[in-house]
């Protein structure tokens, strides 16, 4: 369905600004008028990452003439596989600033303004209350009902996408003209169950399609040309190569945007979503040991079963040595159970110390009642102990 137009033009286009966007000026659909809403909109980018980057470029090319960009993190050297607004001499630098840098030198004519910390339901109201329009490029549960939340409360279209391997989706969630983030996933799933983008991977070039999707629904709400994704799921395949879209409904009991909302103002959203389950959370509580407890025991030689549970390709990059390879999913699925040595104690790792919490409580339920897992993971392991090893 079409919509508005989301913002009121601007005065005028300078001469450079004629000259800069002649491109979109001749296409009737958009024309002077479109671009002068477009000079005239302000837009936040949460996060400056893998689809921050191509959205924060993509915006700025297009003349939306105020950005906002939230991000709390640095440029890390994993992160420019995909995250291209950032370059090799930007590592270790505020993504943010770098982010900045890049849209300067794309469009001077833009007024960037840098958000330096992470969004939580304390500021999420007065950062968003500036702006026109969200951009969401994060990669997290909890940030996402955030977001639409704040969306909701704030009466402002919120445009989503998400990656994750080969596979993308969009939409554009506005409670005014259709239904929010919480019509389509009312509940969080399990903590553990969907791996992160860090963990799971992404093909990097996936970030630009997805990227540069969100900003042709953001210029088209901008501007009220076209139909938007509101009521829509757009999903892509990569390996395919098939994009297809279902429809997606107001929920009219949802509890934010439906007729009786029963969420007024924001949540603790961690606590929400969760990142860990509550059986880890116990199972882990006094049997987490960290990486110089592990290199203490492997020194001693003291009998432990030491089980890497990630994924063979993780395996394949880097592991700590001595490390038996059981992904975890063979351990949800009980087949890992039979593996388990009677007579030495177990030690767990994962890449980070989440999906080895989750198995530790499958494995205490099982009976290995003085089973441990390492906090941090094959990371800790890296920046502890042996720092030649790579990172990922």
């Amino acid at each position: 369905m079409s919509l508005p137009p989301l913002v009121s033009p601007a005065d005028d286009l300078t001469i450079e600004e004629v000259r800069r966007y002649s491109r979109h000026l001749i296409i009737p659909d958009v024309g002077k008028i479109g671009q002068r809403r477009l000079k005239n909109a302000k837009v936040l980018c949460v996060g400056a990452g893998g689809l921050g980057s191509p959205a924060l470029m993509y915006l700025a090319a297009a003349g939306v003439g105020t950005l906002g960009i939230v991000d709390f993190d640095v440029v890390d050297e994993s992160n420019l596989q995909r995250q291209v607004i950032h370059g090799t001499s930007d590592v270790g630098k505020s993504k943010a600033v770098s982010a900045k840098e890049t849209i300067n030198e794309i469009n001077p004519l833009v007024t960037v303004n840098l958000h330096e910390e992470r969004l939580d339901s304390d500021n999420a109201m007065q950062i968003f209350a500036d702006y026109d329009l969200i951009v969401d490029g994060t990669d997290n549960f909890a940030t996402r009902y955030l977001v639409n939340d704040a969306c909701v409360l704030l009466g402002k279209p919120y445009v989503w996408g998400s990656i994750f391997r080969f596979d993308g989706q969009a939409s554009v969630f506005w409670a005014e003209h259709g239904p929010c983030y919480r019509c389509l996933y009312p509940e969080p799933p399990p903590p553990g169950m969907v791996p992160s983008c860090a963990e799971g991977g992404v093909l990097g070039v996936l970030c630009a399609t997805i990227g540069s999707l969100q900003v042709n629904e953001a210029i088209k709400v901008i501007t009220g040309i076209g139909e938007p994704l509101a009521g829509r799921l757009m999903i892509y395949d990569a390996l395919d190569m098939t994009f297809r879209t279902v429809k997606v409904r107001k929920d009219p009991e949802c509890p934010v945007c439906g007729k009786n909302p029963t969420i007024t103002e924001l949540i603790d959203y961690e606590e929400f979503c969760g990142v860990v389950s509550e059986d880890a959370q116990q199972a882990a509580a006094g049997s987490t040991i960290t990486a110089t407890d592990l290199k203490g025991m492997l020194d001693r030689n003291e009998d432990i079963f030491l089980v890497d549970v990630r994924e063979p390709n993780e395996y394949e990059i880097v592991s700590i040595p001595g490390a038996t390879l059981i992904p975890k999913g063979e351990f949800l699925s009980g087949a890992a159970l039979e593996q388990m040595p009677q007579d030495k104690r177990i030690v767990l790792h994962c890449k980070s110390g989440v999906r080895s919490a989750e198995v530790l409580a499958v494995i205490k339920d099982a009976g290995f009642s003085d089973a441990v897992h390492v906090g941090g993971g094959v990371l800790a392991w890296i920046s502890q102990i042996d720092p030649s090893l790579p990172a990922y």
